[in-house]
């Protein structure tokens, strides 16, 4: 007989209940399916044709799969404020569990959604022309990549979500850094084609490369209109991008799980 451990099972209770409030609140997944939807077709029909065509619509798709997964983060950050303000946390803190099952619970729905809006994506991409041009293993290995890339931005999300004082706070705190993140990278555009500073920063972005990653291991092109990239992080994408996510995750967790025991015990 299997024996789950403590920790893993109040994890799996915290996760549910934060599923069971996202079906009474289904609004909550519009930012996670309707937005990446409109950023899709706007870039791909509204800008797409000056940028490449369909070459840029397989070149597009990759991108927006990891800047969606990376502003599902700001779930985590609003749900876990939300649940401290309301005292949540507190009631959590009565109970006989574990303490990491309530931030591992949070961030294990979060990924839960994440893997709803990257099916729903999928699909979308796949009715404007986008096509999975890798074998099997490939394409497993590159949703696989993606969703420790969303798990890891989630911890992130974790953090934020600890150090706000409100969900107001929160919901800024949650987007605000991500925007610059998110542009000044390959998720759109070649980052080869940006002026030099915002150009290194671009190439060592974790978002710019998940998003070659994924567009390695999908079979899509790389580069549209550009020469291919020379850069280290390009020529290892793959590695590079399952590193990033793990040094992520490595710095995030215990954080965030020191951050939460200082606000449980006030």
């Amino acid at each position: 007989m299997t024996v789950v451990p403590p920790s893993l099972r109040d994890s799996s209770v915290v996760a549910w209940r934060n599923l069971l409030n996202i079906k009474r609140n289904p609004d909550w997944l519009l930012s996670g399916t309707v937005q990446p939807i409109m950023f899709v077709l706007l870039f791909a029909f509204v800008f797409g044709g000056s940028l490449g065509g369909g070459r840029y619509r397989e070149f597009l798709i990759a991108g927006i799969f990891v800047q969606t997964v990376a502003f599902n983060s700001s779930f985590t950050v609003i749900g876990l404020t939300n649940d401290l303000q309301k005292g949540i946390v507190d009631r959590f803190r009565a109970l006989p569990m574990s303490r990491v099952a309530v931030l591992l619970g949070r961030t294990s729905s979060d990924l839960a959604v994440s893997l709803l809006s990257v099916v729903i994506m999928s699909l979308c991409g796949l009715l404007i022309g986008w096509r999975l041009r890798g074998d099997p293993t490939d394409v497993l290995t590159g949703y696989l990549v993606l969703l420790l890339f969303s798990f890891a931005m989630s911890w992130v999300g974790a953090f934020i979500g600890l150090i706000s004082r409100t969900v107001e706070v929160a919901q800024s705190a949650g987007l605000l850094w991500l925007f610059p993140v998110t542009f000044i990278s390959s998720v759109f555009v070649s980052a080869e084609s940006m002026p030099t500073p915002l150009r290194v920063f671009a190439r060592w972005n974790p978002i710019t490369v998940n998003a070659d990653a994924l567009r390695e291991l999908f079979g899509n092109p790389i580069r549209v209109g550009m020469p291919p990239p020379s850069s280290w992080p390009a020529e290892h994408a793959v590695p590079y991008a399952v590193g990033s996510s793990l040094v992520i995750i490595a710095v995030f967790v215990p954080l965030s799980v020191a951050r939460y025991r200082r606000v449980a015990s006030r």
